[in-house]
């Protein structure tokens, strides 16, 4: 391998690509999840219980499930530029809309529309970056890219706190300030997608002649030793048992990564009910600052040592494991510094995810097969929510809700380890690969 032609391609890469999809990731996952914040002042405003507000939460993922696949799908043949700025664009559009519903009702059909229009993001993003990442730097971009979604509540629910506190400006309650405000960012960015990201590497004006030929060759090589390759049809990848492993694990990391986000600040809440809607948004992000961290350490080893399947499972077992105990500790700090770890390990396996599925699939078969993945996941968005509000309603307690992630939690790690241990022959023809 040239040294100074890998250094150089994948320092442009690192530069010109991920930075910005991390913004845009960013603006994604804050404009998903900045109802958790919100709903500290509109579930009193419109009225809602905490089983009404689950239903709210889950209607996003309805219509999510529904336009995943269709949405990836059309990338492919219009293009990741084009259709990742069109749905940034109508999803600003409908987040800042939130800001004008006045009844229940009208919060379900706008989170409808909001998960119809960001329908195809994450998966879009995710199969950009293997036409464009080696899988020897792909959990390392993956994480990069999945800071955006933690970046979202590190620094977007102290933003979304403190936005919250223009209640009465205007006479316009804090909630509706901030839908109408944070909106706007997509608008903007989705705009911006079309001239800041190129569409293959041969588009890429600020790569050299050098450097595109020498990515292309290792992309190649790298497509031609998965599993589901670009000669499979959308469909029949859907039907290939590791794309159905896949799916299984990620349905069940969603459990935390779904299930806590979106309840955080409830549960710190339940937890500490004397501190205001700023201490309560600040220490929501704490948990999400470990989740930065696990996942870029976690992404860096595991491409350093070539091993996936621990760095897989692993991270969801102790994920489990320190959410069950923070359920029955009496101790609040103790209760909290496990939360923190909770959420941290529940990311921390998320790049290795994907770029353990990405060494597995490509094409038209990897885009189609990614949308699928993630559309199981949501199922979870779908289901999960309202059930923990019920939960919460007839016990007046998250534990039992929570109990049932953890468990969730650890099945999903110990399936993750098995499905993804190296098949010894396959190292081996990899590694002579890698040698010559």
């Amino acid at each position: 391998m040239n040294t100074d032609l890998y250094s150089t391609t994948m320092r442009q890469l690192n530069t010109r690509i991920i930075p910005f999809i991390i913004i845009c990731y960013f603006v994604a996952n804050l404009d998903k999840t900045n109802i958790s914040i919100a709903a500290l002042q509109m579930n009193a405003d419109l009225g809602l219980s905490a089983s009404m507000y689950g239903l709210g939460v889950g209607m996003f993922y309805i219509s999510y499930i529904i336009f995943e696949i269709p949405s990836n799908i059309i990338m492919t043949k219009v293009g990741a530029r084009v259709w990742i700025a069109r749905i940034m664009i109508t999803w600003g559009i409908v987040s800042a809309g939130m800001s004008l519903v006045q009844t229940p009702t009208q919060l379900y059909v706008m989170r409808f529309l909001l998960g119809m229009a960001e329908a195809g993001f994450t998966p879009g993003i995710i199969y950009y970056i293997s036409c464009w990442f080696p899988k020897s730097n792909r959990a390392r971009a993956m994480s990069f890219f999945y800071m955006g979604s933690v970046m979202a509540s590190i620094i977007g629910l102290p933003i979304s706190g403190t936005i919250l506190n223009m209640h009465g400006i205007a006479d316009i309650a804090g909630w509706r300030w901030l839908f109408a405000i944070e909106g706007i960012p997509a608008i903007v960015l989705g705009i911006l997608v079309l001239w800041r990201l190129p569409q293959t590497p041969d588009h890429a004006t600020w790569l050299s002649s050098e450097q595109k030929g020498w990515l292309k060759t290792q992309l190649a090589r790298d497509n031609a030793s998965i599993e589901v390759g670009a000669n499979h049809s959308w469909y029949s990848a859907l039907k290939n048992k590791t794309v159905l492993l896949l799916s299984l694990v990620w349905f069940l990391q969603a459990f935390g990564s779904i299930g806590i986000t979106l309840f955080l600040p409830l549960i710190i809440k339940s937890m500490a009910s004397e501190q205001s809607n700023i201490v309560i948004s600040l220490l929501a992000a704490v948990p999400f600052i470990a989740a930065c961290l696990f996942m870029y350490l976690n992404g860096r080893h595991s491409d350093k040592t070539s091993e996936r399947s621990l760095h897989l499972g692993l991270p969801l077992i102790i994920s489990g494991i320190s959410l069950a105990i923070a359920i029955y500790s009496s101790n609040l700090l103790v209760a909290y510094c496990l939360l923190v770890l909770t959420v941290g390990f529940n990311f921390a396996l998320t790049p290795i995810f994907w770029a353990v599925t990405t060494e597995k699939l490509a094409g038209v078969a990897a885009a189609a097969s990614i949308a699928f993945i993630n559309t199981v996941a949501n199922f979870v968005g779908l289901g999960l929510p309202p059930l923990l509000g019920k939960i919460k309603d007839a016990t007046n307690s998250y534990h039992y809700g929570l109990l049932v992630v953890a468990v969730a939690l650890i099945i999903g790690g110990i399936i993750g380890i098995l499905i993804s241990r190296p098949n010894p022959s396959k190292v081996a023809n990899d590694t002579v690969s890698r040698l010559s």
